[in-house]
């Protein structure tokens, strides 16, 4: 019989981590180092991935990063070829790496509509490819998208004035489930993460600027913190959620429970 401890042990499990250097792909990168999983960081930042890596091999857990550009299809297949020569597998993907832009919805530069539009969905879409032809030869992966509560529907622009942002991270909540759907006859459960407000490179100057009261139509009156996503990672990342498929888990403080 499987123990609850089993179900969550992630030891000699791979994980790919995009944008994994800092915020929240961080902290998810070290929960699922902590549970066991040798690391794989992956951006185009390489030197915060490297940080990031340093720190979890002070844990004792295996790290390796690696420089990507998650649009660009032979950085990701560099990264997914790299992962497999080193650890032999590829057990999890996260797809973390994402960007942003604010303004005036009538003011948006087509430039940075696409911009927003080719890491957030284009490059999720990439990294999954890849990885699930990995992951269905061994007939068995975890794939975690890192969706957003704005991607749920609309937003005050006093809010977010960030269509293009909301508009890619309701394509990965559709995407996720698509996936999931395609994926699952493999054995390859695709859930994704919809994270509230927390306060991260890409959030912090919208809540510095805002004058919407956001902690005040927060349900727990407070903003995400470092280990808020890690048990979420974790449980998706593990057998735990190996009957969970095409599933958005909303992680935000209570903001989407109200009416």
């Amino acid at each position: 019989m499987t123990t609850l401890s089993d179900m969550f042990d992630l030891t000699n499990k791979t994980a790919i981590v995009t944008g994994g250097g800092r915020g929240l792909g961080k902290q998810i990168a070290m929960a699922l180092g902590e549970a066991g999983a040798n690391i794989v960081i992956a951006s185009r930042n390489l030197s915060v991935c490297i940080e990031a890596c340093e720190e979890l091999k002070g844990l004792g857990v295996k790290a390796i990063a690696l420089e990507c550009d998650i649009t660009n299809e032979a950085d990701v297949d560099s990264v997914v070829k790299e992962t497999v020569a080193q650890f032999g597998t590829i057990d999890i993907l996260v797809n973390n790496s994402g960007t942003s832009w604010s303004g005036p919805l009538l003011d948006l530069p087509k430039d940075k509509w696409e911009k927003v539009m080719n890491v957030n969905i284009t490059g999720t879409f990439l990294f999954s490819q890849a990885v699930a032809r990995v992951m269905k030869e061994q007939n068995s992966g975890k794939i975690i998208n890192i969706a957003s509560v704005s991607g749920l529907g609309g937003t005050f622009p006093e809010l977010l004035d960030t269509i293009a942002y909301n508009t890619s991270k309701g394509a990965v909540i559709t995407m996720t489930k698509d996936l999931g759907v395609k994926l699952a006859r493999y054995n390859i459960q695709v859930n994704a993460i919809a994270p509230g407000f927390f306060p991260t490179k890409i959030t912090k100057k919208i809540l510095e600027k805002s004058n919407y009261d956001i902690l005040g139509k927060t349900p727990a009156h407070r903003f995400g913190n470092e280990s808020d996503l890690k048990g979420a990672a974790v449980f998706l990342a593990s057998k735990a959620s190996d009957y969970m498929v095409g599933h958005v888990l909303t992680i935000d403080g209570g903001i989407s429970a109200l009416v």
